[in-house]
């Protein structure tokens, strides 16, 4: 699957003191149905836990496309008001960042591009 992360990640530590990281993405979906000329957008929320290593969550930032590979997992229960209840959840196996989380780097670069810029100007300049 592949989305926008909705949210920073979190990293939570179970009872059994394995630490999960856990965020969720929107994948953007369209499709036009046989009676319409018109496409129908819809937009699907997936909650994810990736339980492999906990230093991923820092570089899974709101905003960023993420591919991930695993499998989904289905919770269902009755809550106190006797209500069913169900979630689904997607264990990730995998996960590939198709965007870096913005960084000082990005401005260093532009400021670099900046001065290198103005001496070419000021070079280009010199031999006018």
């Amino acid at each position: 699957m592949t989305g926008k992360v909705t949210a920073d990640a979190t990293v939570t530590t179970t009872k059994s003191e394995k630490k999960v990281v856990n965020f969720s993405i929107a994948i953007n979906d369209r499709y036009k149905p046989k009676d319409s000329d018109e496409w129908k957008q819809f937009t699907t929320f997936v909650s994810c836990s990736f339980w492999r290593s906990e230093s991923i969550a820092a570089s899974i930032k709101k905003g960023i496309l993420v591919e991930v590979a695993g499998r989904i997992s289905v919770s269902a229960w009755i809550n106190m008001k006797g209500e069913a209840k169900v979630t689904l959840n997607f264990h990730v196996n995998s996960i590939k960042l198709h965007e870096k989380p913005a960084t000082a780097t990005v401005t260093q670069r532009s400021t670099l591009l900046r001065c290198s810029t103005s001496l070419m100007r000021h070079r280009l300049h010199a031999r006018l």
